[in-house]
């Protein structure tokens, strides 16, 4: 074994990261090796404990250490809406806003037929499952704005709307404190056919 196998190991693993190349990942690595070894190895320690303690929410899917997450098991919540996201990620956006105080499904990502990616690899049963389990009154589906997330939030708007279901879809339009001029063709255009 050559003196660099560890290294290029560390520079590989990090390159797993999404949006982490060559560059990123050696940076990264020579950091945590020159400047923070204790970081290093808190990282390695918090990886470790993390893919052996956190699994998927029984409800809803998201990350979460009990067999339920804080969210779902949460009494306060309003469980007559359900709010499909793609991802934890979307999740903690939402919940960062402090405006939604019903319950999420989580996807684990979005219809993708190029890249063999249908409804059973998403949980679309699932979510029908639970979004006609005589609580839920509204979906909001609130996947992204991609083709690939419209698509999905069209699929599952299709399965729930002949159950009796209401299914919206988040509004989109011109960001907050942004000036028309800068803003792109389709936001505007999509702003002015969903206006209120």
């Amino acid at each position: 074994m050559s003196d660099t196998s560890s290294l290029d190991a560390l520079i590989q693993a990090l390159r797993r990261l999404p949006g982490v190349g060559v560059k990123s990942a050696q940076r990264m690595a020579f950091h945590l090796l020159q400047h923070d070894v204790e970081g290093a190895q808190l990282l390695s320690q918090a990886l470790r404990q993390a893919s052996v303690s956190i699994r998927h929410c029984e409800r809803c899917h998201t990350f979460t250490e009990a067999a339920v997450c804080d969210v779902c098991s949460d009494p306060g919540r309003d469980m007559s809406r359900l709010c499909v996201v793609e991802t934890p990620a979307d999740q903690s956006a939402m919940e960062r806003t402090g405006a939604f105080k019903g319950l999420y499904f989580v996807l684990m990502g979005r219809l993708s037929p190029l890249d063999g990616i249908g409804p059973r690899d998403i949980g679309v049963k699932k979510l029908i499952e639970r979004a006609t389990d005589g609580v839920v009154q509204e979906v909001i589906l609130a996947t992204s704005f991609t083709a690939e997330g419209e698509a999905t939030a069209y699929a599952i708007g299709e399965a729930l709307k002949p159950r009796g279901i209401q299914v919206t879809r988040l509004a989109r339009g011109v960001p907050v404190g942004s000036e028309l001029e800068f803003v792109d063709l389709g936001t505007i255009a999509h702003a002015l056919a969903d206006r209120r």
